[in-house]
This record gives C-alpha cells, sequence and structure tokens, in this order.
C-alpha cells in the first residue's frame, strides 16, 4: 500500500471576540509531566464514508485549539522553570491519500501503521500533530499523536471529544482544568515511599542488547481478541473457591477481581511461559494508575495534564508457573491498591524536595539495539477511554486502536469497537516466542 502525504502545515486557534489574545503567557509543567515519558503516543481513528470534509476538521480543529492551547505552544523555561510556552505557534496537520480501500489495508501491518501515524522527524520542537489518510473508498484514518509530557491518554481522549463537537456545531460541554499549580507540597515534607527507588529506577529500561538471542528485527506486532464469554471465564477461574484457597490471604473468601485485574494477570502468566523465563527470574508489570479519583479531595477528568504514577506488581516466575490465577490478580491488586492518596501526596513531597535533581526527568530512550522490557512487561489501558463518543458527525469510529510501539513487553488493552463487551490486546514479542503464546493464550490454567 502506498501513502502519500498530500499537504502539511501548522494550525493556530481560531478565537472568538475582538479582544487580541496573549501569546506570551505560560504554564508550569508540574511533577507529574516531568515524570513522563518523553514520547510520542500515536491513537488511530478510522471512520467510514461519508466522512467530514478535511477543511471541516480543520476548523473544528483550530476552534478547539483556542481551548487546549499547550497542544500549540512549545517547551521553554520561564524563571529557571519548564514551562509549555502558550505561544500559538500551531500544530501540525498533515493531510495524505491512500491507493486502496480501507478493507484492503486491515488488518494493518506494522510498515502500514507507520505510514499512518505521523512522524516527528524534524518536528522535535512541536508537541502534537494530525495526520488525515483518504482511502479510495472514502474511508478516513485520523491520527492523533501527542507528547506525553504535555498530557496523559485520559486527557488525550477528552480532547478528541472535544475536536469532534466542535466539528459538529456544538459546545464544548466539559472545558479543561489548565491549573497546573493544584499539587502543593505539606509543609512539612512527609515523604513515606521510596520513590527514587520505584518511580525512578524502576523505570529504566534494560538496555544490556547482549542479554537478549534476538534482534530488533524479530519484533512483531500481535492483536488477540478476547470475548466477553472468554473474559468472564478468566474473571471465574480468578474468583473461584478453589482457586483463591490456593492463594491464602484471602483466607479461602470470595473476592472478586476487576476485569483489569483478570486480563493482565492472565496475560503475565502467559508472556512469562512464552518468554521462557526460568522459576527463580523476577519481573514486574509496570501498570499506570491514574490519580484524579485516588487523590483527595478528587481531581477532575477535565485537568489538561499528567496525573499518573505507577504500580509495580512483581513476583517471581515460580509463582506465575505454581500459583492459582487468583493469586497473580491478588499480586496485582494489592499492587495498584497501595497507589493511595498518601502515595500520590508522598511523591508530590519527594518530587518538590528533588526538584533540582536532573535524574526525576526521563531521558529519551536511545537506539537501543534490543528494544525490549525483558524480563518485565508494561500494560497500557484503555478501556475506559469513550473512544465512541469521538464521533465527527459520521458516527462512532470502525477502528479504535495504538499504532505500533516498538518494545517488547508493551502490551496495550483495548475495548473492542464491536461494543459486546469484548477486549483487543495488542502485544509486542519476539517473532520466536509467538508460536507457544498463539497456542497458550487462550488456555487458563
Amino acid at each position: 500500500m502506498k501513502i502519500e502525504q498530500v499537504s502539511s502545515k501548522l494550525l493556530q486557534p481560531i478565537y472568538n471576540g475582538d479582544q487580541p489574545v496573549s501569546t506570551t503567557k505560560s504554564v508550569p509543567l508540574t511533577v507529574f509531566d516531568k515524570l513522563a515519558d518523553d514520547q510520542h503516543i500515536p491513537l488511530l481513528y478510522a471512520y467510514k464514508p461519508p466522512n467530514p470534509s478535511n477543511s471541516l476538521l480543520e476548523q473544528g480543529l483550530r476552534k478547539v485549539l483556542s481551548e487546549y492551547r499547550e497542544w500549540a505552544g512549545r517547551f521553554g523555561e520561564d524563571g529557571g522553570q519548564s514551562v509549555i510556552l502558550l505561544n500559538d505557534e500551531g500544530m501540525r496537520f498533515i493531510e495524505a491519500s491512500a491507493d486502496c480501500a480501507l478493507d484492503e489495508a486491515v488488518p494493518f501491518t506494522v510498515s502500514t501503521l507507520l505510514k499512518l501515524n505521523p512522524s516527528f522527524n524534524g518536528l522535535l520542537k512541536e508537541l502534537a500533530l494530525v495526520q488525515l489518510t483518504r482511502f479510495t473508498c472514502g474511508s478516513l484514518v485520523l491520527s492523533f499523536s501527542s507528547n506525553h509530557i504535555v498530557a496523559d491518554g485520559l486527557f488525550v481522549s477528552k480532547f478528541m471529544i472535544a475536536w469532534a463537537q466542535a466539528c459538529r456545531g456544538l459546545e464544548i460541554h466539559t472545558h479543561p482544568l489548565h491549573d497546573r499549580n493544584i499539587f502543593v507540597p505539606r509543609n512539612p515534607y512527609d515523604i513515606k515511599f521510596d520513590h527514587r527507588s520505584i518511580e525512578i529506577a524502576k523505570r529504566k529500561i534494560n538496555e544490556n542488547s547482549n542479554a537478549f538471542p534476538y534482534s530488533r528485527d524479530d519484533l512483531i506486532h500481535q492483536i488477540i481478541h478476547f470475548t466477553p464469554e472468554f473474559i468472564a471465564k478468566i474473571k471465574n477461574k480468578a474468583s473461584s473457591p478453589s482457586s483463591l484457597s490456593c492463594a491464602g490471604a484471602n483466607g479461602g473468601g470470595s473476592r472478586r477481581y476487576s476485569t483489569f485485574e483478570c486480563m493482565v494477570a492472565h496475560l503475565w502468566r502467559v508472556i512469562t511461559r512464552a518468554r521462557g523465563l526460568a522459576e527463580s527470574d523476577t519481573t514486574y508489570v509496570r501498570i499506570s494508575v491514574n490519580g484524579r479519583r485516588r487523590l483527595r479531595p478528587c481531581v477532575p477528568d477535565e485537568f489538561f495534564g499528567n496525573l499518573v504514577l505507577w504500580a509495580f506488581p512483581e513476583t517471581q516466575g515460580k509463582n506465575l508457573f505454581n500459583e492459582s490465577l487468583s493469586h497473580t490478580a491478588e499480586v496485582i491488586h494489592d499492587a495498584v491498591t497501595k497507589v493511595n492518596d498518601e502515595y500520590f501526596k508522598s511523591f508530590i513531597d519527594f518530587a518538590n524536595k528533588n526538584q533540582h535533581d536532573d535524574n526525576l526527568m526521563p531521558k529519551k530512550v536511545s537506539d537501543m539495539k534490543v528494544p525490549s522490557l525483558w524480563p518485565n512487561l508494561e500494560v497500557q489501558s484503555w478501556l475506559g477511554f469513550p473512544f465512541n463518543e469521538v464521533d465527527f458527525g459520521v458516527g462512532k469510529p470502525s477502528i479504535f486502536m495504538p499504532s505500533f510501539d516498538p518494545f517488547e513487553g508493551e502490551i496495550y488493552l483495548v475495548p473492542s469497537v464491536v461494543g459486546d463487551g469484548s477486549i483487543d490486546v495488542y502485544v509486542t514479542l519476539f517473532q520466536q516466542q509467538l508460536p507457544l503464546f498463539k497456542q497458550i493464550c487462550y488456555i487458563i490454567d
């Protein structure tokens, strides 16, 4: 499939009213923004025809940028503090065309995904960009890619809904909350957790390529579809009395784990086997925890920025091989539960006390010879993203998915567009691991 770029330009916000808008203001990066990965996260939405014109989508985007100015800004400094300059330099808007029908391109290969996802090569100063790719059948693939330091995934989904509302001529029904000064440290500081060995040390990626018998070319992108019936079996197995009695901590009682906890428990066990890890090997899963609902008082979902810390459930291979599914789900549940209001406030204190420590700001990952999270995993949950509300006037998307993430051990959980409660799992593995993974991924032991 050939995709040709037709145009590329910067879009500035459109403001209502006659009063000029200052382009010298800035917003500071919070302690959570500084902790975010300095990388661009792409989302793909596909729509069947008829579709709105590119000009309508462009005008809607310019209107919504007046409310979400950070996307059209640039990183900078103000008084020695890292900030986002609200200078309205613009968001990149790319128009492209494909030489085939959408159905001919689905399922997308890695090379196709990389063409549909706009590249930031040479555009490192820009904080977000959009690519609209038109297919011969009239279908549209919309890719939105943004720097994670500006905002987390939950807020990006809110922005997409607002863009869709603007294109339909509707008022944005929930406006973004721009106050990034709400995370005030306590006086005196009350740091109760070892954040340096958790948020900092555990986020470093193993760059020892000599540890792997594989190469970058061995990376493969796999999509696994889990039906509602299969998900129900996983949840029932994790919560069954016979399974719980092995876990010990529940005393043989009953605990219902969430869909997310059960899915991650199952995938952790399956991938650990597919990787061939030894019983003595230690492995953990990095799980994003949204602080909006965990902080007290709660922070609205419309908060523009990052508000995420991570849980790191950890165990040895022997526990994943020999203990029950409930045991694994309990390890995950307990780790996530600990990332609570007190934990978030402790990190705010820690980050402010160590605000001049350069190690708190994640560095860009170098070109690793073998990009892998081995022996660990990272799970991105998009199960709560309201993608069905991203309606530009033609209905919900026919496809909603991440682009290719070239790290072995990276997993995305995405609600299926079918709308029946099924889940699509996007996982990157080494192709040598794929046969065993596919053989056992639907086996619940």
